[in-house]
């Protein structure tokens, strides 16, 4: 009975508690669909109903959702104010060859002291980088077309002021030659022909053309530029055992971190500071002058035996420049059988052409110079003094050493019977002649000796054996050429077998 009169009272609050739930899930529901109803609605209004500066901002709250609208904040008033970073617009061709180079460049910075430390001592002498950047004119466009047919890193196009300050003439105590400084062995490795005639390794097209094969090789190598720079000045046989050594205490093994000799360890830091000032001059207050963005010289075929002087006559080139671009023949001719081309200055191309026909047609020989095959009973100085010439002069032309003996069947150079021939005194010196015998001074100063470390080169590719002329110098007649640059070798015109 307690127990029903209970349940009675109870009832009617029950009953008013789910009445006002129920009341308030109605409203809530309302407030949802009408807010639904303001977004479709509003997405549904025409383009222009909304002003294109004004924004859409959906406001959240516990009961439900209201969208406003306010003006968006101007966008052009701060977009001038920021600044704009230099861009570099890699499809169009620079007009200066400077620019195309910083274009380029590819190799990962080194940071370290060390670079701080050369890039100083290169500002500190700011006449010697002049004369760098100089000498540098006549080759680099020729290193850098190279280095970008091959897809490599064009601060490489530096490494020959490090390596021989772009001398072609530099010669070092370890016997290495040319701007990329090739010692004998690694030259006979890559092709670089060395005899009697001429040395590759000086030769601007070949020793580049190998410099750049051992570059790639000792690259493939280490898979890291500073390794493979480090393997070219020291050698790749002591670095991968330098490597080694690091591998087996647990140690890094990138360039930073190899025990190295000081010479090595400056290497890197030294291409690293020239391409610093090279990539930014006006920071460290250098000017580089000026460098057209085109070819230096250009390739022309050898009509048949032709006297060094002559053919820079012929050119109107002074006898300096001529050796500067054609520094790997050490003898006052230069023989029309070999294969190797002239280099000219681009724009001496038709000069020669039309000089060399005019000289032709006159009937004049292109060489005062011939060979002679020493006999039994023959002596130097009676050989002087017949074709009108010092012993020493004879003696610097045929390279031969107060030390060397020579006997019967030994060739030297003379002159043609009556012939005056000019006698150049700027000739390339040929290996282990006495320093400054034939080398011009003002080619041979500043050179940059080294290449020691090329000597463990582990190519099982064999050079061509030195070989001595014999007999005559063949002329070699050529074909009418068209007057035109281009990648190969222009042609003389045709000619008549040369008076002898």
């Amino acid at each position: 009975m307690i127990l029903l009169r209970s349940f009675v009272l109870l009832l009617p609050c029950l009953l008013f508690g789910l009445l006002m739930t129920s009341a308030h899930g109605e409203s809530r529901g309302e407030q949802e669909s009408g807010a639904q109803t303001t977004v479709s609605g509003l997405s549904q209004l025409p383009p222009m109903a909304v002003r294109p500066d004004w924004e859409l901002r959906l406001d959240g709250r516990l009961d439900g959702r209201w969208l406003s609208l306010s003006p968006a904040p101007p966008v052009d008033e701060w977009r001038d104010d920021v600044p704009r970073l230099p861009t570099i617009d890699l499809t169009a061709t620079p007009e200066s060859l400077w620019q195309r180079l910083r274009n380029g460049f590819g190799m990962p910075d080194l940071h370290s002291p060390l670079v701080a430390e050369r890039q100083a001592w290169y500002l500190n002498r700011p006449e010697m980088l002049q004369r760098i950047f100089q000498r540098s004119r006549r080759y680099l466009f020729h290193i850098v077309d190279e280095l970008e047919r091959r897809g490599m890193p064009t601060e490489l196009a530096l490494l020959p002021m490090v390596e021989s300050a772009f001398n072609p003439l530099a010669y070092s105590r370890a016997r290495a030659l040319g701007i990329w400084q090739f010692i004998p062995s690694t030259g006979k490795n890559y092709k670089l022909e060395q005899n009697w005639w001429l040395d590759q390794r000086r030769d601007i097209i070949a020793s580049t053309s190998a410099a750049l094969d051992y570059l790639q090789y000792i690259y493939e190598m280490h898979g890291d530029w500073h390794l493979a720079l480090a393997s070219y000045n020291w050698g790749e046989g002591a670095v991968a055992r330098a490597i080694a050594k690091n591998q087996a205490r647990g140690l890094p093994t990138d360039y930073a971190s190899l025990s190295m000799p000081d010479e090595t360890r400056y290497y890197v830091p030294k291409l690293q500071a020239l391409k610093n000032i090279v990539a930014d001059p006006e920071l460290f207050g250098i000017t580089l002058p000026p460098i057209a963005n085109q070819p230096y010289f250009a390739l022309v075929d050898m009509p048949a035996d032709l006297d060094v002087a002559l053919a820079a006559r012929l050119a109107g080139i002074s006898l300096e420049e001529f050796i500067a671009l054609n520094p790997a023949w050490h003898r006052p001719v230069i023989p029309g059988s070999h294969p190797a081309p002239l280099v000219l200055p681009r724009d001496k191309v038709d000069v020669f052409l039309a000089n060399l026909e005019a000289h032709e047609a006159a009937d004049r020989p292109l060489s005062s110079w011939r060979t002679y095959s020493l006999r039994k009973g023959d002596r130097l100085e009676k050989l002087a003094e017949q074709h009108g010439i010092t012993l020493a002069r004879l003696r610097q032309i045929n390279g031969l050493t107060p030390r060397m003996k020579i006997g019967p069947g030994h060739t030297l150079l003379l002159p043609r019977p009556g012939a005056q021939p000019d006698m150049p005194a700027a000739l390339p010196s040929v290996p282990g002649e006495p320093p400054g015998t034939l080398a011009s001074s003002r080619l041979a100063a500043g050179k940059a000796g080294k290449g020691g470390g090329k000597a463990s080169q582990t190519s099982k590719a064999k050079g061509r054996k030195a070989t001595k002329p014999a007999g005559k110098i063949t002329a070699k007649a050529a074909s009418k050429p068209k007057a035109k640059v281009t990648g190969k070798a222009v042609k003389p015109p045709a000619r008549s077998a040369p008076r002898r």
